[in-house]
């Protein structure tokens, strides 16, 4: 199912997990707002996520290959997915990073009640 697009009702869900989903959505924050609609009110949020990292040389080049990297396997790897998730509404509970670079996360929130 298109994570755009949820073919379910609001507040279905206790909890909703994702792993190295948002470098693909066209529109993430679309995607993660979907996500939060159908979510329960304190319902969870769990993302294991690849984004852009947060060293500046290494996030710069990050953003210069990333249009060259989805013109041929269809993903971005400079998205600033901790940003989307805040954006879409939900509150952030807990970033971990998971590499030292920082370009590896998880990410857990809540939805506001």
């Amino acid at each position: 199912m298109d994570v755009q697009q949820i073919e379910f009702p609001e507040d279905t869900f206790d909890a909703v997990v994702a792993t190295f989903v948002f470098c693909s959505v066209p529109d993430p924050i679309l995607g993660l707002k979907e996500a939060l609609r159908v979510t329960k009110p304190g319902g969870k949020l769990h993302l294991l996520e690849h984004m852009r990292a947060e060293n500046p040389m290494l996030g710069s080049l990050m953003g210069r290959l990333d249009s060259p990297i989805h013109y041929i396997c269809g993903v971005h790897i400079a998205r600033q997915t901790v940003l989307n998730v805040e954006e879409a509404g939900w509150n952030i509970e807990q970033v971990q990073d998971l590499t030292a670079k920082g370009i590896f996360k998880s990410i857990e929130a809540t939805k506001p009640h």
